[in-house]
């Protein structure tokens, strides 16, 4: 385990790292989640095994410290991941990354161009979403206030989640998962579908199968993003189909 200072209040973010060849990895987690209990399968896998690996929580999830100060939009993510990132010396890095994660790493190679060497999104957030009382992921989270939520929203929501998701999110501050989720939900200008096709680094969007095709998938392509279903998997892609996960995965990392 490592850490690194990351705001002036000396709060930490806190990541696993796997030694390997430069340049790193970085893996980064979504909302309510944690990065060594999503990808330290994957980053161990032969095909993806050798390279200095750095499993990511972000600031208020996992491991990392949950302060109350923070604002938690996706710009301040991107900004405290990358002042970790600086810390551990890392640049030129390929980023892994799930859902919020995804979208936190758009803005991280938008704002911080250095440290991005490639990207490979899993299922990421893209564009705003619509706030939908009584429903799961950002969106539910987001229809409350942040004072409905702290005064037993949360309960709530860990009754919709359920065991499986609760047992990573119920690791996160709970003004951290408000605050990211309702940022999320809003999320960036210009969008993160938007700054995505922008950015000029190789970039591989992965998406389960199942959903169909990926809204905005031609302009995607057209824009140099590879656009990968993996099949017989849902939207936590890495832990649903692990070696289709993988598989996908080093392809995109061998563009």
């Amino acid at each position: 385990m490592r850490s690194a200072a990351v705001t002036p209040e000396d709060d930490r973010i806190r990541w696993v790292e796997l030694p390997g060849a430069e340049p790193a990895r970085v893996y980064v987690h979504g909302l309510g989640a944690t990065s060594p209990a999503y990808f330290t399968a994957s980053a161990v896998h032969p095909l993806l095994a050798g390279r200095r690996s750095l499993l990511v929580d972000l600031l208020g999830h996992g491991h990392s410290d949950r302060p109350e100060h923070f604002p938690y939009t996706l710009e301040a993510h991107a900004d405290a991941l990358a002042a970790a990132l600086d810390a551990a010396g890392v640049a030129d890095s390929e980023v892994i990354a799930h859902s919020m994660g995804g979208a936190v790493a758009v803005v991280l190679a938008h704002r911080h161009p250095r440290l991005v060497s490639r990207l490979v999104l899993v299922d990421a957030n893209l564009d705003p979403v619509p706030v939908v009382p009584r429903t799961t992921g950002s969106s539910g989270i987001a229809s409350y206030t942040e004072e409905e939520f702290l005064a037993g929203g949360w309960a709530e929501v860990r009754d919709r989640v359920g065991a499986h998701w609760w047992s990573t999110m119920r690791l996160a501050g709970r003004t951290a998962l408000y605050r990211s989720a309702v940022h999320l939900a809003a999320g960036t200008t210009p969008t993160m579908r938007e700054l995505l096709l922008e950015l000029k680094v190789p970039r591989t969007y992965l998406l389960p199968e199942a959903d169909g095709p990926l809204a905005g998938a031609e302009a995607l392509e057209a824009a140099g993003v590879a656009v990968v279903p993996v099949p017989d998997c849902g939207h936590t892609i890495m832990l649903d189909n692990p070696e289709g996960f993988v598989r996908a995965t080093a392809a995109a990392l061998t563009r």
